[in-house]
C-alpha cells in the first residue's frame, strides 16, 4: 500500500484486533454456557477476521480476480459488521453495570443486555447496507456573480466518490451513468476518487460513462484515491472515455472558468496558491474549482473562484466517524454554504469506501441549476 505509513498500517491493525478481542470476551462473558469447542472457534474465527482487511487491500492494489474481489468484498463487509458489533460490545458494560447498580441483579440480565445491543447492532448493520444503496438527488439553485445569460438555467450534475472497484463494479457505474443522464445535465463535474484505488480494468468501469455526452462535456480532478500509485493508470482511462481531466488547469466555456486541482498539490497550501494564481480565475469571470478535499477555501477565495466543488468527506459515511468528519471539517462537511464570496458545494458521494453502509449520512449525486 504505497504511501502508507507502515505505523499507521500498525496502529489500525492494533485497533482492529483490540475490537475483535473485546467483542469475544464480552461473548464470552455473558454468554458463560457455551460449549468450549464453539469458544474455540470462536476465537479462532475473530483471530482470523481481524488480519484480513489489511491483507485484501494490499492485494488488491496489485491483482485483479474474481477470487480476490470476492475476498477483498469479504473483507470490508465484515468491517461493517465489525464497526457495530464492538459499539455494541463497548455498550454493554456499563449498561449492565447500571442495572446491577439499580438492583437487576438477575443471571439473565447479562444476556439480555448483551443480547439486545448486539440485535441492534445487526439492525443498524442492515439498515447501513440498504442505505448506502439508495442514491439521493440532491437539488440547489446557484448564483454566481457576472454569470453570462448564456450560463442561466444551465443544469450541472456533480458526482463525487463513486469509488469504481471491486465493491463498485461496472453495475454500479452503469447506475450512476443512468442516473445523471435522466438529469438531463449541460455539464457534469467530478471532482475525485471516481476510482476505489484497486486493481481493475478502468476502461470496462467507465464504459457507461462514455454514453453520457452532456453538450459541455465531462470535467474530472483527481481524488486521493487516484493518486495510490502511478495516477496515468486512472487519468488516461479516464480520458479514453471522453472526459476532460484538469490536472492543475482550466478551460474557459462561454465566460465561466472550470478549473481543477489534483489531490497531490492541494495539499500543500503554497503550491495550491501559486496553481491557482497561474490560472488567472479572478479575472472578472465567474468560475468553479474542482477541489477534491474542502479545503484551502481562503486560498480558492483570494484566489478569484465563486464556486468550489468537493467530495472527500462521506458526510463520515458511518455513525460514529460522521462525529470525527464533523469535527474536522465543519459545516463544510456536506451541503451548499458561503465562504466569504465563496461558495462552496461539499458532497457526500454516491458510493463508498470500506464498508459499503451509510448510517447517518446519504449517498447523492447532485444537481445545479445556475442562475
Amino acid at each position: 500500500m504505497k504511501g502508507v505509513p507502515l505505523v499507521g498500517i500498525f496502529v489500525v491493525q492494533l485497533i482492529l484486533l483490540i475490537a475483535h478481542i473485546l467483542i469475544c470476551q464480552t461473548w464470552f462473558f455473558f454468554w458463560p454456557g457455551l460449549p468450549p469447542s464453539v469458544v474455540t472457534g470462536m476465537r479462532i474465527g475473530m483471530l482470523v477476521l481481524a488480519f484480513t482487511f489489511f491483507p485484501a487491500v494490499a492485494l488488491s492494489f496489485r491483482y485483479s480476480n474474481p477470487a480476490l474481489r470476492l475476498f477483498y468484498s469479504g473483507a470490508v463487509f465484515w468491517l461493517g459488521i465489525l464497526n457495530y458489533q464492538f459499539l455494541a460490545a463497548l455498550a454493554t458494560w456499563p449498561v449492565w453495570l447500571v442495572l446491577r447498580v439499580a438492583g437487576m441483579r438477575g443471571p439473565g440480565i447479562g444476556v439480555f443486555v448483551s443480547g439486545l445491543l448486539s440485535a441492534l447492532a445487526v439492525a443498524a448493520t442492515i439498515f447501513g447496507f440498504a442505505n448506502a444503496r439508495w442514491i439521493r438527488v440532491r437539488q440547489h439553485t446557484v448564483r454566481l456573480a457576472n454569470l453570462p445569460a448564456s450560463w442561466r438555467g444551465r443544469r450541472a450534475v456533480v458526482m463525487t466518490d463513486l469509488h469504481l472497484g471491486s465493491v463498485n463494479g461496472v453495475g454500479f457505474s452503469r447506475r450512476m451513468a443512468r442516473m445523471a443522464a435522466n438529469l438531463d445535465p449541460d455539464i457534469v463535474f467530478l471532482p475525485g476518487d471516481l476510482f476505489d484505488g484497486v486493481l481493475a480494468d478502468m476502461d470496462v468501469l467507465l464504459k457507461p460513462f462514455k454514453e453520457l455526452k452532456p453538450p459541455l462535456g465531462t470535467y474530472f480532478s483527481t481524488g486521493n484515491h487516484e493518486e495510490f500509485g502511478d495516477v496515468t493508470r486512472y487519468t488516461q482511462p479516464i480520458a479514453r472515455a471522453g472526459i476532460r481531466v484538469l490536472d492543475n488547469e482550466r478551460v474557459t466555456i462561454e465566460g465561466v472558468h472550470i478549473a481543477g486541482v489534483s489531490y497531490r498539490d492541494s495539499t500543500h497550501p503554497p503550491r495550491v496558491q501559486a496553481l491557482l494564481d497561474g490560472l488567472h480565475l479572478n479575472s472578472g469571470h465567474p468560475s468553479i474549482l474542482l477541489n477534491h478535499v474542502p479545503s484551502r477555501l481562503p486560498i480558492a477565495e483570494r484566489a478569484g473562484v465563486s464556486l468550489q466543488l468537493s467530495g472527500h468527506t462521506h458526510g463520515g459515511q458511518a455513525f460514529p466517524f460522521t462525529w470525527f468528519t464533523r469535527k474536522i471539517f465543519g459545516r463544510y462537511t456536506h451541503g451548499l454554504h458561503s465562504f466569504g464570496t465563496m461558495q462552496v458545494y461539499t458532497s457526500t458521494g454516491a458510493g463508498t469506501w470500506g464498508p459499503p453502509m451509510r448510517v447517518g449520512t446519504q449517498p447523492e449525486i447532485v444537481l445545479l441549476e445556475f442562475e
